[in-house]
This record gives structure tokens, sequence and C-alpha cells, in this order.
């Protein structure tokens, strides 16, 4: 179905604006300050529509603070214990546009210094809801919930005295999960009780059931409950799409959600073994050798853990838990297609030597960044993108890749602790004049995508752009290739080009060559070639297509005279990238950061490490750019060249 399909489907179908992950869920990282307020404005109104914000600081041994808008801001429960919930006269206040801690940092939510992450989850049909309730210590209490699905976990705390969290979980049995329980709070395995804490029976979409047991409805006790649909639809351009399932898995191998996850809470649930929460924010990726793990039911710091890495469609686990079945939460990354360039990409240039640690904003948390020090005669071209693993902390590398190069890729010290409003400087970079070109990943413009190759010609990538890519890079993460391109902005041909050298590209049919079948918004096509998909290879791939008013991908042949190029948009180019296809060119680029202006504009080769120049080569233009005679290589009579261009 088409974007405009489906958004006259959601209009004429759905009470009601259509609803993303985006707009429910949020990991926010932020650095205490102590002396001051910190308002973390992730998007998702908490005041209006309610919610739940969990807490943790990363680099100590702190309580996990759980706050809901049912009980208020300054009433919290801990995880990782049994204690009621505490009141104070601070903690949290929930926003329209997020949530902000009080100044004094009491609760541990806002210490100097300290390394913080969060979860928000906004109340919301087939996602998330929280009840509260009074006990009446009768077996078979139903309690009403606003779910709107069957829930795929509900998680239950006594607030008004010491007691365990219990948690069912559709997963936990394959035929009367309702016979089971375990605690957030601790390290137990599952455990069935007759009758159990759900009266041996099957929550609804409209209620769930408790025994008369203390821990869920001791008479005139006070309780909360968080409850989780499972694989609902309710999301996306048509209301069809699922954020977040529940389910479970077995040893090792492929866990198919249907999605990208950027959040997992998971657990052996036969065996006595911590609660794990991993995020995209911080580790969740599809490289690393081990993510980093935050326990509900422990304050510790966070740690390096279990081998778990996403992909396009779920996740791959490849020793959690070993052979012992797992329950886990996945969330979907985001979905939403953005409307302005300025969502998706900012090209950032620093020219002043201020201080390692310096924190340079983006306004979005960055999926990719090309980092190059301009002055310099070695100014290569540095990629890092965070599903290759990116430093998360104050103190580690980065995996980079150098566009001028056939190298594989290998840890640096390059930027660092990225969060979700930019990144910090690192020593490496902080002594002269430094372009950061900055993207998120979004449907319908970018996407970046990590895969293993096995050899096999004809090999299917799934991506999660939503359309067909116009341009993918890819680059062999393990060993020494070039960088192979497609560039698909004709009807029947393909140009195959490499983003490292200067080479012409061949125009030629699909099949036989590196990209092997013409991509679809779905996956994109490699053949056996070792630069794409060798046995034992590790890839990376990035996929950018035309999105009406953010960015376009095309071409334009020379005339020798200046050329207005119409991309659509309506305030000028903010990033040009433009290869010439029929004769040995280089791989130029310009960004408004340094300069896009009537006149000299500086411009970098991505594929050499040539210090920066100038020339009078493009103009400004509203609807995208002008390129000039002055420009040579890019406007010769007759030539051909592709571009890439974001407003």
């Amino acid at each position: 179905m088409s974007k405009l399909a489906k958004a006259l489907t959601a209009a004429a179908g759905n009470a009601g604006e259509s609803l993303y992950v985006e707009d429910v869920f949020s990991t926010y990282l932020y650095t205490g300050n102590s002396g001051s307020g910190s308002t973390q404005s992730n998007g998702l109104d908490l005041s209006g529509e309610g919610g739940l914000v969990w807490v943790k600081i990363r680099d100590s041994s702190t309580q996990h603070l759980l706050f809901d808008t049912e009980r208020g801001g300054t009433n919290y429960l801990t995880s990782a214990g049994t204690a009621a919930a505490s009141t104070g006269t601070d903690g949290i206040s929930f926003l329209s546009n997020g949530w902000s801690t009080a100044p004094n940092g009491v609760y541990d939510l806002n210490n100097l210094g300290a390394n913080y992450t969060s979860w928000s989850f906004r109340k919301a049909e087939k996602f998330f809801d929280v009840v509260t309730w009074t006990g009446d210590g009768v077996a078979g209490r139903t309690v009403a919930h606003n779910l709107g699905s069957v829930p795929g976990c509900i998680i239950v705390k006594r607030t008004d005295s010491a007691n365990g969290w219990a948690v069912y979980h559709r997963a936990m049995d394959a035929t009367a999960p309702e016979d089971w329980m375990m605690r957030l709070n601790a390290t137990d395995a599952r455990f069935d009780l007759t009758p159990s804490r759900w009266n041996d029976t099957a929550p609804t979409s409209t209620d769930f059931t408790l025994s008369d047991n203390d821990e869920v409805n001791g008479s005139g006790a006070t309780y909360v409950a968080y409850l989780f649909a499972s694989d609902a639809g309710g999301f996306g351009d048509d209301g069809s799409e699922s954020i977040i399932k529940c389910g479970s898995f077995t040893g090792t191998g492929q866990v198919d959600l249907g999605f990208e996850p950027q959040f997992l809470l998971y657990k052996p649930y036969t065996q006595i073994y911590d609660w794990k929460i991993a995020d995209n924010m911080r580790r969740l990726d599809a490289a690393s050798s081990s993510v980093l793990e935050l326990e509900p039911n422990s304050s510790d710091a966070e740690a390096g853990g279990a081998e778990i890495k996403i992909n396009a469609t779920g996740f791959y686990n490849w020793t959690f838990g070993g052979s012992y079945p797992c329950i886990y939460i996945a969330i979907r990354r985001p979905m939403k297609t953005p409307t302005a360039g300025t969502e998706v990409f900012s090209p950032v240039l620093e020219t002043v030597a201020d201080g390692t640690g310096t924190k340079l904003t983006t306004s979005f948390p960055i999926d990719l960044q090309v980092i190059n020090y301009t002055p310099g005669t070695t100014s290569n071209s540095g990629f890092l993108d965070r599903l290759r693993g990116i430093s998360t902390t104050t103190t580690e590398s980065g995996q980079r890749l150098v566009s001028s190069a056939t190298s594989a890729e290998a840890s640096a010290t390059v930027t660092r602790y990225w969060d979700n409003t930019g990144f910090q400087v690192s020593s490496a970079y902080n002594n002269t004049r430094t372009i950061y070109w900055n993207f998120k990943r979004a449907t319908g413009f970018f996407d970046v995508v990590c895969y293993s190759g096995d050899a096999v010609s004809g090999r299917a990538v799934p991506h999660n752009l939503g359309v067909k890519p116009e341009l993918v890079i890819v680059k062999r993460r393990n060993d020494v290739t070039n960088w192979p391109v497609m560039a698909d902005v004709q009807t029947t041909t393909c140009r195959t080009l490499f983003l490292d050298t200067t080479n012409s590209g061949s125009a030629a049919s699909y099949s036989g060559n590196t990209w092997q079948t013409a991509p679809t918004a779905s996956n994109f096509y490699v053949s056996s070639f070792g630069s794409v998909n060798a046995s034992g290879g590790t890839y990376v791939a990035y996929l950018f297509a035309t999105l009406a008013g953010v960015s376009k991908v095309g071409s334009y042949t020379g005339t020798g005279s200046p050329i207005t190029v119409d991309c659509g948009f309506t305030s000028g180019a903010r990033f040009i990238m433009i290869k010439r296809t029929d004769a040995a060119a280089g791989w130029i680029v310009f960004d408004s950061a340094r300069g896009i202006v009537a006149g000299e504009d500086p411009y970098l080769y991505i594929n050499t490490s040539d210090a920066e120049s100038s020339t009078d080569a493009i103009d400004p233009d509203s609807s995208g750019f002008i390129v000039n005679p002055a420009g040579g290589a890019l406007n010769t009579s007759g030539g051909t060249y592709i571009f890439l261009a974001i407003a």
C-alpha cells in the first residue's frame, strides 16, 4: 500500500490521529546537574495522556525508580526490592512533552555528573496502561483496564506495604500462562500456585482477574499494575502495525518480531537468573560483542552482558540463556516518516578547540555520523554508526570505517557519549576545524543495515526504509574491500560505483552484477561477490531514498551553463553529494554549515584525504541547488551525474 493510500485509510478508518512508537515510548539519556531541574523533552504527552517514567543511574549502584501518573510524581517504587511506595516533596513533574526532575537531586534523579537512562511509557491502547485499585480480599476480583487488547504482560506491586512484584507473561507457559507467575524484584524461576495470583484465569481485552492473596488483592491494600500489549496492531500510517511484542525464545538463533527492536526486557523463566533491560540508546546494536544491560531486580550499575544482536526483523540470540526458554518484552524502533530535513540531518561545524567533552547538538539521536578533519592533508572521512557500536560513555571508543580507504573497521577514539540531542567531542577532534555530518534513520529517508554474508547469489537483505532505496552504499567491515555503491536513479539500469574511488559507473542490468536484483521496499539483493556477500563476511549498508521535501536522490546532465536542480525543497539543500558517472571523478560534498552560498563554496572529496578546497561550483536555490559552469567536473557539457541532496 502506498503512503498516500495508507494515509487515506487512516483518515477514513481510524478515530483520531495516527499514533507511532515515537508518540508513546522513549529511552532518554541525561546527565544530572543537581543545582537546577533537568527536563527530558522526549516528545511524549505524559501530563495529558498519563504513563510511567522509569529511571536508573547507569554508572553507580542505585535503585531503579518508577513513577506513574496514577500515583503522582512524588510517589515512587523501586523494582529491586519489596518496599512500599515512598513519598516526598520532590520527585518528577509529568509534562506534555516529557518530564522533569526537581532541582536538588532527591531520590537519585539528578545527581551532579551522574549518567542516567530513563524509559517512558505513555498510556495508549494496544501498547501500555497503568491501573490502580484497592483490594477486597475476594478471590475472582476483576480489575478493568484500557489496553484495548489482551495484555501480553502484567506487572503488579502492592504500594502500601512490603510485597514482591508479581509478573504475568503470556509466554511463560504454552497452554496456561495464567497458572504461573514470577517476581520482577527476584531472580527466581516461574512458579505455580493453586490458585495463581491471577486466580488461574486468563486476562481479557477489558480486565484481568486476581486471587485473594495479599500480594495482589489484600482487603484494604492499595496496588498498581503496569500492562503491556502484544502484537495488537494499532499504530503506523494505517493503524495496522504493532510496536510491542511479548514472546519467548529458546536457545540461540533468530527471533523474528516483524520489526527491529529498540528496547528489550528479558529473562530465562525456568532458571534462577537476573532480569535484563537493554536499549539502543546505550548499546543494543547489530555488532557489539555484548550489550549494556541493567537489571530491574538489582541496583547494580550497567554492565556488558548477554550477546543479543538486533537486525531489521528482530534480534539474534548468540548466547543469552543457553538452551533455557526466555520471555521478553520488545518495543519497536522509531517508525514515523519525517516531514522536514532538520528532523533527520544536521551538519555541525566545530571551529574552536573548546575542550574535550564539549557537547555539540543535533536535536535528534544520531544513527550515522561522518567526520572530516577538514584542514589537514589527511582529512579522511570517518563513518560511525549506532548499529556497529558507538561510544555510550566518556571513556569508550567507536567503530570507524574510512571512506577513502579499503581497510576494515577499527576501534577509534572518536566522538563519544551519543545521546538524544547530540554528542561529545573527543580529544582526537578537539584542536581544529571539524565537520560532522549527522544522519537519523527514518522511514522513507535513510536506513542502516548490518548483515553477515553467506556467499549465495541473490541473497535478500531486509531493511526498514519502507520504500525502494535509490542509493545503497555497502562496506565489508572485517576485510579489505572497496565500497560498492548502487545508484538506482533510472528505470531499468544500475550503475555500479565505488565510494572510495573515482571510477565511472557501468550501466547494466542487475543480473550477474554486485547487485543481483532490483531492490524493493523491504529488501535489497546482493550477489556472492566478496565485497557484498562473502561467507563469514560482516557488512554495513547505508540506504537513501527520495522523500518529498526532505531528500532527493537524482541525476542531471551537464550543459556547461548554470543548471537549476529542482529537488522539490522549499528552503534549499543543506547537504549535497555529487558523482560524475560517465567518467572518472570523485565524490564531492558541500554542506550549509561550511557554506552553500552565491560565491566560493568549501568542498571535500569523500573518497580522498585531500584537504578542504573552495570553488564557486554550487549556488543556493530554494527548490534545491544550482550547478555552475565553474564547477568544471560538476557541469561538463554532456556529462552525466548522480546526487544526494538533503533539505
